[in-house]
């Protein structure tokens, strides 16, 4: 890399330079580590050309390409030159970023950091300013782990805000693309809107005024337009407030016509309760004087009957002595009455006993005659069993034969048993069967639910093959030769974690075709399936001669090394013609499958095996050798996971599974036909063997008979002599109980005399206790009909003392009523206790009536008219008001809002005079340069100030157009319409033209000359050349990477060569004076040679 020094003469492009080198492919660049910024050569004298804000020295370290570099520029044109990657746009960059400017600009990188040169923890930037005050140093240093920076103006320390008041005080913008053109921002230019462009300009060229008049004509009328725009908002509220204030003011008159009346009503409501209040008072004057008169009434009553109830407490005396007597006669008439019963019960027993003992020898005769009729009947049954004894046979002649049927009975249990040994036998057999049955049923169904599991998938993804494998079952009998149903459904993996390799060798396409071994048979199917079912299906033919038992063109032993374990045809069971066909079409018995560790040596196994096809545990390798070349090229997918063959079916073992269930059936129905002939002969069996139980139970019975009836006769001898043995002597028995008869009679009367003599006095004292009633009966009239006569004084006394307390109730009333009333009368006009009525309701209450009829008629009257008065709402009223009061507060507003918009329109006008003149008269000037670099080049261009509407003044931009062939029109500059060269001219024709007119203390322009054909390229150069090289112009870097050759060159412009390479010189080494006395010599003795 180098920095180099100072200009060249005209004559040649290379220029006298002077550099600092380094090589860029060191690894640890040579740096200073200190946290200050590098010592830098005192600031220049403010002298030269040089203006202010120019640059005059770049200093750069550990920055991009560079380890150690310092650039001095000149003052006018700077031209950087070096081969692509060299490091000139790096400069750009230490500019940009040195002066403040952000990381975006450059189109690079968004964080700092990313410019600090690789392998460095921290970088530094430092610009060299011209001031006439005393330069200004600015120095950066730049942290790449914490992505900041320090920053430092002439040795101190500072901030960023600092660096960039102070760089926008010299008017650098290193963010205007008419200032700083980096190379990765040159198409952007030609991107810029009009707006943009019109505010870039004025920032770069323009007086620092007139950018900020612009923003403040923005601003204006922005405010302008927002107040327009409230001003005509408060305008229309303002009318729609006064006419809807009109058309409720018909409302508010009929409201306060209503509120007259109301008030009136209200009126008459208080006076009410005063009138009423008056006429219950006068009514409780009338009720107390009654009540004190009805109270004298009831004294005189109460004093006249005194002397009746003194004389109805002597007849009450006299009652109760006479009772007393009468219960004392009642009480002995009770006494003697009891001892009359208790003799009448004495007898009544003694009745009693007379009966037990007639009973008792009445009971004795008839036991006797009972045991007269039984010892009768019990000789009859002795005669008749001793006549059936007689007639019985012998038993002896019994015993043969219940021996042979009990031989029979014994020889027909043993065949029963046998039987019923050989049922359960064949019943256990049975239940043997049954459970197997159901053990092979439940196999057969797993696999058809893991073949369901096949169809769903299907059905789920080819809808149309699964319609057309239903049809294919039941019209099987079409076809001549097999036909085998889609290759998924046939397949059955051998494990299910090698599905993918089959998934991923054979296309989905066959996957889901039918496979048949007759032409003719394919074309019946696809005629009915395809044509008339319009069924989308796939259909292969298989090879005539089988490919199935194909053997392999290597032996797995010999690829075992490698980790392979398998070909693909071992993986999975088929069909004989699926398998046929995909030997044929996909040669799975030629493509071994390996492990993990054939994935490791995969570059041997390509090179050693020659394989075509290899699939490893997770990836697919195809080898293809090059037709021209001859060279293996291999390329490798990873393995899809399986979808299809996952599910696995042995349709072998459920052929055997049919088969076993087929015999199972055989055996059981063979099972069930053995145990219906035992039941049969069971049967016959247990009827033999009732038969000859019956028949002993019959030998037996007669055999046991004879010693039965000897038993019978023997039991009854007994019980006859027992009944003999017990006799009873009946005349006795009569004669005791005679007597006992007798005695008792003579008991009973005696007491029979007892209970007369009793009964006689009982009727002495009743004779005594009715005498003793009649008195009283006596007393008891005379006192009823004295308690008549004091029961009827009573009446009118309770009468008179009943209308006594409901006067006196009334009263209550009435003064309670009253004091309710004149509670409710102040409460309607508002009065305290002691508060009389106030004058004015006085003098109301005198215009009102003072009945209460008179007083509900007015009010009937009154809120009749008011009730006229209908739709009318108090808010209304309110609303009203508010209204008036808003209306009046909104048009104070309106005035003020009017008189703001007045003052803001005055500002616009002062401020557009003094921002569009001048403005107007710079784009001239631009359009008057541009024009004339335009037909210098015999091409066409013009700068206008364009507006579609003057009073926007945020839609205002420069328009550039141009045109470089003069058969066509003038066409505005956008990054479509021109070339990618034609853009590039006009981007620099326009920034030239801003050269002279700029006040910015230099502009940068970064190879904006690559998309320029040669002859554009030499006259834009010879302009550049002209324009930055006349006196009093500002600073200017021109970068690019190549120039053309015999290009003019003036004595003010600075040639800056960057080179970059490993046989670059070190810093330290470079000598420019001893280079250039080298050259002199070598020069001056060429010739003599």
């Amino acid at each position: 890399m180098a920095t180099p020094s100072r200009k060249t003469s005209t004559q040649s492009p290379l220029a006298s330079k002077r550099a600092l080198m380094s090589d860029p492919s060191s690894e640890v660049p040579s740096k200073k580590k200190s946290s200050v910024p590098p010592a830098a050569p005192p600031p220049l004298p403010s002298s030269g050309p040089f203006v202010e804000g120019s640059i005059v020295r770049i200093a750069m370290e550990n920055f991009l390409t560079y380890d150690v570099c310092e650039v001095s520029p000149g003052p006018h044109l700077n031209m950087i030159i070096g081969a692509n990657g060299t490091g000139k746009s790096s400069i750009v960059c230490a500019i940009c970023l040195g002066l403040a400017g952000k990381p975006a600009f450059m189109g690079r990188a968004d964080k700092v950091g990313f410019f600090v040169k690789r392998g460095c923890s921290k970088g530094m930037v430092e610009i060299e300013l011209f001031r006439t005050s005393g330069n200004l140093v600015i120095t950066r240093e730049i942290d790449v782990a914490k992505n900041q920076s320090l920053w430092f103006i002439n040795k101190k320390s500072a901030n960023q805000k600092i660096v960039e008041e102070q760089v926008a005080a010299l008017n650098i913008q290193v963010g205007n693309l008419c200032q700083f053109l980096p190379q990765d921002k040159v198409g952007e230019f030609a991107k810029l809107s009009k707006i943009e462009l019109l505010e870039a300009t004025e920032k770069s060229i323009g007086p620092p005024e007139m950018h900020k008049y612009h923003c403040e004509l923005k601003n204006f009328r922005e405010k302008e337009k927002q107040l327009e725009t409230s001003c005509k908002q408060k305008t229309e509220y303002l009318e729609k407030m006064i006419q809807r204030n009109e058309r409720y003011k018909q409302d508010v008159d009929r409201f306060y016509e209503r509120k007259r009346h109301l008030d009136l009503i209200e009126m008459l409501e208080a006076k009410r309760p005063w009138v009423e209040y008056e006429n219950v008072r006068q009514e409780y004057e009338e009720v107390k004087l009654a009540r004190d008169q009805a109270k004298e009434e009831v004294r005189k009553l109460k004093e006249s009957q005194i002397p009746i109830t003194e004389r109805i407490e002597e007849m009450e005396r006299q009652r109760h002595i006479l009772e007393a007597r009468i219960k004392e006669k009642a009480s002995a008439i009770k006494e003697t009455s009891q001892k009359c019963k208790h003799k009448q019960d004495v007898i009544e027993r003694k009745d009693k006993q007379i009966e037990e003992l007639q009973q008792a020898l009445t009971v004795k005769q008839n036991e006797e005659h009972d045991r007269q009729r039984r010892i009768s009947n019990t000789r009859k049954m002795i005669e008749d069993l001793q006549n059936e004894l007689k007639t019985t046979e012998s038993c002896e002649n019994l015993q043969p034969q219940i021996d042979a049927v009990t031989n029979d009975l014994r020889r027909v249990q043993d065949e029963k048993a046998l039987c019923e040994s050989e049922m359960i036998d064949k019943r256990r057999e049975r239940e043997t069967l049954e459970k197997e049955k159901r053990s092979v049923d439940d196999h057969i169904i797993r696999f058809d639910n893991l073949m369901n599991q096949k169809e769903d998938k299907l059905r789920q993804r080819y809808r149309d093959t699964y319609d057309a494998v239903l049809w294919l079952r039941n019209n099987r009998d079409k076809f001549k030769q097999r036909v085998c149903e889609p290759i998924m459904l046939t397949i059955n993996m051998k494990d299910n974690k090698n599905a993918k390799y089959i998934e991923n060798h054979i296309p989905s396409n066959d996957l889901r075709a039918f496979v048949f071994e007759n032409q003719e048979d394919m074309e019946v199917f696809l005629k009915e399936v395809r044509d008339n079912k319009k069924l989308r299906v796939n259909a292969v033919i298989a090879p005539k001669n089988s490919y199935a038992e194909k053997a392999p063109s290597r032996s797995l032993n010999d690829l075992k090394q490698y980790g392979f374990f398998s070909y693909l045809r071992e993986l999975f069971d088929a069909p004989d013609p699926v398998m046929s066909y995909l030997c044929c079409q996909y040669h799975i018995h030629e493509v071994p499958v390996g492990t993990e560790r054939t994935r490791e040596k995969i570059e041997r196994v390509i090179q050693e095996t020659r394989l075509k096809q290899i699939y490893t545990a997770e990836e697919k390798y195809v080898v293809k050798t090059s037709f021209y070349s001859n060279k293996v090229i291999s390329s490798n997918t990873s393995l899809k996971v399986a979808q299809f063959l996952t599910v696995t079916v042995d349709l072998e073992q459920r052929r055997h599974l049919e088969e076993q269930l087929k015999e199972i059936n055989r055996k059981l129905q063979a099972v069930e036909s053995g145990l219906i002939a035992l039941r049969e002969t069971n049967k016959h069996l247990e009827h033999k063997d009732n038969e000859l139980r019956q028949k002993k139970k019959e030998l037996l019975e007669r055999k046991t008979k004879k010693r039965q009836l000897e038993q019978k006769i023997s039991s009854k001898l007994g019980s006859l002599k027992l009944m003999e043995q017990d006799t009873c002597n009946l005349e006795e028995e009569e004669r005791k109980a005679s007597t006992k008869i007798k005695e008792i009679n003579v008991q009973k009367a005696k007491l029979v005399t007892e209970l007369t003599n009793l009964i006689k006095n009982c009727t002495a004292l009743h004779i005594q206790k009715v005498d003793l009633i009649l008195q009283n009966t006596t007393v008891i009239s005379e006192k009823n009909k004295l308690e008549s006569d004091y029961i009827a004084t009573s009446s009118q006394l309770r009468i008179t003392e009943q209308h006594f307390i409901e006067l006196d109730e009334n009263r209550q009333r009435l003064l309670q009523k009253c004091k309710e009333l004149m509670k409710r009368a102040r409460q309607v006009c508002n009065l305290g206790a002691e508060q009389t009525v106030p004058q004015e309701y006085q003098t109301a209450f005198q215009d009102l009536p003072n009945t209460l009829d008179e007083i509900d008629a007015l009010l009937t009257e009154e809120r009749s008219r008011a009730s006229c008065f209908t739709g009318l709402n108090p808010t209304v009223v309110e609303e009203y008001t508010k209204r008036e009061e808003e209306i009046e507060q909104l048009t104070e507003e309106l005035k003020i809002k009017k008189v703001e918009l007045e003052k803001y329109r005055e500002n616009i006008s002062q401020v557009k005079e003094r921002w569009l003149n001048p403005l107007k008269e710079l784009v001239e000037k631009i359009n008057e340069k541009f024009s004339y670099f335009f037909s210098s080049m015999q091409c066409a261009g013009e700068v206008d100030l364009h507006t579609e509407n003057e009073e926007d003044y945020d839609k205002y931009g420069i328009r550039i157009r141009v045109k470089f062939r003069s058969s066509t029109q003038l066409h505005e500059l956008t990054p479509h319409h021109q070339s990618g060269g034609e853009r590039s001219v006009s981007t620099m024709l326009y920034l030239m033209a801003l050269q002279e007119l700029n006040r910015c203390p230099f502009r940068v322009v970064d190879e904006i000359n690559q998309g320029m054909d040669p002859i554009n390229e030499r006259r834009v150069f010879e302009m550049v050349v002209n324009t930055a090289c006349k006196e009093n112009t500002s600073q200017y870097f021109f970068i690019t990477p190549k120039l053309l050759q015999n290009l003019p060159y003036s004595e003010k412009m600075t040639v800056l060569f960057v080179y970059n390479g490993p046989h670059m010189l070190e810093p330290n080494r470079w000598n420019l004076k001893a280079f250039q006395r080298r050259r002199r010599r070598i020069t001056f003795t060429q010739p003599s040679q």
